[in-house]
């Protein structure tokens, strides 16, 4: 068995491990909350709609595309403030977040069914529920609410196990760097947070 993950590991392809890495490089930035972390996103998520197609990962590689469009909205957002480092961290009431966790669930039921049998997806629910909750946690990067680092954190352990049975052994890994990085950036944007309340 051992050797057959290593033999796994030694065919990831160049382009996977260039995704991961500007992918890793996306998050590194945004918790600087620097506006730079757009342009890698924005590559990485170009690079990542052919890999997951390949993987037969539909709502991932459709994903990519919302990714992508998204990195342009996210820059050009985050780039009218003059000090990026310095933009305002806001939050959402709880009804909010019950609200759109019922429509995540709702929306993944329907993409998952139309998947399930119009599709040759490898996990339709897992899929259509990380992808959701992805373009939900990704606006709420754009618009700096702190509980986007919630939601990535569960988004990012669902897609490490996702990954790893695709056999995408580098996102896996990805994944499960991303927990440890979204745990230091929602303690930093919540120290942050904290401060601003205090200065208001």
């Amino acid at each position: 068995m051992t050797g057959a993950l290593a033999a796994e590991l030694r065919a990831i392809s160049p382009a996977e491990l260039v995704a991961m890495l500007l992918a890793l490089a996306y998050l590194l930035l945004a918790y600087r909350r620097s506006r730079w972390c757009w342009v890698a996103g924005g590559v990485s998520s170009a690079i990542s709609i052919v890999l997951f197609a390949r993987a037969r990962l539909p709502m991932q590689a459709a994903l990519q595309v919302y990714y992508v469009l998204m990195s342009i909205y996210g820059f050009h957002h985050w780039s009218r403030d003059r000090d990026a480092a310095e933009r305002p961290i806001s939050s959402a009431p709880v009804r909010f977040h019950l609200a759109a966790c019922a429509a995540l669930v709702a929306a993944s039921l329907a993409t998952a069914h139309w998947l399930q049998t119009e599709t040759q997806a490898a996990w339709p629910y897992l899929d259509s529920l990380t992808t959701w909750g992805s373009l939900f946690a990704t606006w709420l990067v754009a618009r700096v609410k702190l509980e986007n680092w919630i939601y990535w954190f569960v988004i990012d352990a669902a897609l490490a196990f996702l990954f790893a049975a695709q056999k995408l052994y580098l996102f896996a890994l990805l994944s499960l760097v991303y927990l440890a990085i979204v745990i230091v950036g929602y303690l930093s944007w919540l120290k942050s947070y904290r401060t601003q309340r205090s200065l208001a």
